[in-house]
């Protein structure tokens, strides 16, 4: 693979088992001039494993504006950089961001190369819907995290989060009040010696005693809504029916309870027809 120069690589690497890394992403950094690294430590492990020698660069949410405008100089000399994070696919709730942004407004191509991600990992297993939102670590204090799960409880979709093993009973308490009525998976140890998959109803939910490392990855399950799909046509037709003999608040309640879904779509529907019948 012949990779192309004044170029940034966003390549992701193994979430734990070190052989979980694409031929494509070893090629990249093979043939990178630098590694931009979270850990340069942690990196080297995985460099030592794949026996690739490269000049390494710390590259962290404490440096990382420090450090943009030096990587943009060593990308317009012509080098070729790769930027990988400690574990998974780069800027997901990795540093980054900055970076990439830079990069897009100085014209310099930024290339994915895909692989590894706990997210997905995560979700291939959970068993739950595929329309997910990713919001990331969620907050540490109990005033932020009650702003952010709030607006969250009445969301529809799979939910994904990242949280470190050492609060998970701070957040569990959190979600019982929440998101009562949804499931939850916990993710630990993806693809390690001691992975392992917990899976809990979040009402009977208790406080966890396992001696939890690392990071999280916790996956609520979408919310079941109440109503059953609103058939439209169907609706308008009764409300036609109806409202030639019932008003419009008894045609309501006559549609909501043969139907039993959304009031306030029925209402609407219903007040709909009667002023395109009075007009």
């Amino acid at each position: 693979m012949k990779l192309t120069p004044n170029s940034l690589y966003i390549v992701s690497t193994p979430i734990g088992n070190l052989d979980d890394i694409t031929l494509r992403g070893i090629d990249v950094l093979k043939n990178s001039d630098i590694i931009l690294c979270e850990d340069t430590r942690h990196s080297l492990k995985l460099l030592n494993h794949l026996k690739i020698k490269k000049k390494l660069i710390s590259y962290h949410k404490f440096n990382e504006k420090k450090q943009v405008s030096n990587i943009i100089e060593y990308i317009n000399q012509g080098k070729i950089l790769s930027l990988i994070s400690d574990a998974g696919t780069p800027l997901l709730s990795d540093p980054g961001c900055l970076l990439v942004n830079e990069c897009i407004t100085k014209k310099i191509n930024v290339v994915p190369i895909p692989g590894p991600s706990s997210i997905i990992s995560a979700m291939s297993i959970s068993g739950f819907s595929d329309k997910f939102l990713f919001y990331g670590f969620l907050p540490k204090t109990e005033n932020e995290l009650e702003k952010i799960l709030s607006p969250l409880s009445d969301n529809l979709f799979t939910l994904v989060f990242f949280a470190p093993s050492k609060k998970i009973n701070f957040y569990l308490k959190k979600f019982k009040k929440y998101f009562l009525g949804r499931k939850l998976l916990i993710a630990k140890e993806m693809t390690k010696l001691h992975e392992e998959f917990i899976r809990e109803d979040i009402d009977s939910l208790k406080l966890l005693k396992y001696n939890f490392k690392g990071e999280l990855t916790l996956i609520v399950s979408e919310k079941k809504t109440k109503f059953k799909i609103l058939d439209e046509e169907k609706i308008v037709n009764k409300a036609k029916k109806y409202l030639k003999k019932y008003s419009l608040k008894d045609t309501v309640a006559l549609i909501l309870e043969i139907e039993k879904t959304n009031k306030k779509k029925i209402y609407e529907l219903c007040l709909k027809i009667k002023n395109e019948k009075n007009n």
